[in-house]
């Protein structure tokens, strides 16, 4: 059922099942933190992250383009400074759509519909997160390789939607690729899309890695 929550805008995008932390300075979001804070039960700390279209996370909110799926993320730590800044740790719920969005308050609140992931065939389901568990070790592999660290060096989770959400949390993905992968409505169209995102970024990186110097210098680059 849709229902109103106050929206923290950020240039980023927030999954389910993901964790995140906040430093929390301008004076709508203090607020937005002090109001959270005031409910006696912790479960019910929830609040919208949506990613920022156009815009900035900073100045008039009523200036920002936003993207209209986010995700619903529930307060669960929160520390407070002398001058009314905050550190918070969220931790991601579920997927939401925002609808629209009232402006006139000391913070943003939108009416939002939460949105319910669709079953996929569990055969097929599974075969993808096979096949896109091993493109991520691939993957992985090359970035070590080429110096970039370790990535998701614990194990993968066995669940798929799980696996998705971890993967498009994890990968080095531009925000506009974290927001499709947000939008898709299963963990399966999730999958093929990680799996497709990976293929292109190590065909980008062994063509880097053959280019000389100051020929990399000059030359672009696009995967398409």
């Amino acid at each position: 059922m849709p229902q109103q929550l106050p929206v923290f805008p950020l240039n980023m995008v927030m999954f389910p099942g993901a964790t995140m932390e906040l430093h929390v300075f301008e004076e709508r979001y203090r607020a937005l933190v002090q109001r959270l804070l005031g409910k006696p039960d912790p479960a019910t700390r929830l609040f919208g992250i949506v990613a920022i279209r156009e815009g900035y996370e900073v100045g008039q909110h009523g200036k920002q383009s936003l993207h209209r799926v986010g995700c619903i993320v529930q307060l669960t730590e929160a520390e407070q400074y002398d001058d009314g800044r905050f550190d918070i740790e969220v931790v991601g719920r579920q997927r939401m759509h925002l609808d629209s969005m009232d402006t006139s308050g000391e913070y943003l609140v939108g009416d939002v519909e939460p949105l319910r992931e669709r079953t996929a065939k569990g055969a097929d389901l599974a075969r993808e997160a096979s096949r896109t568990a091993d493109t991520f070790a691939r993957y992985r592999g090359r970035l070590a390789e080429m110096g970039g660290g370790s990535v998701l060096d614990a194990d993968l989770p066995h669940d798929p939607e799980y696996l998705s959400y971890t993967l498009a949390t994890t990968c080095l993905l531009t925000l506009q690729q974290r927001q499709d992968l947000l939008e898709a409505e299963t963990a399966l169209e999730r999958l093929v899309m990680l799996r497709h995102d990976l293929t292109q970024e190590m065909r980008a990186m062994r063509a880097i890695a053959s280019l000389p110097a100051a020929e990399l210098a000059r030359t672009g680059w696009s995967p398409n």
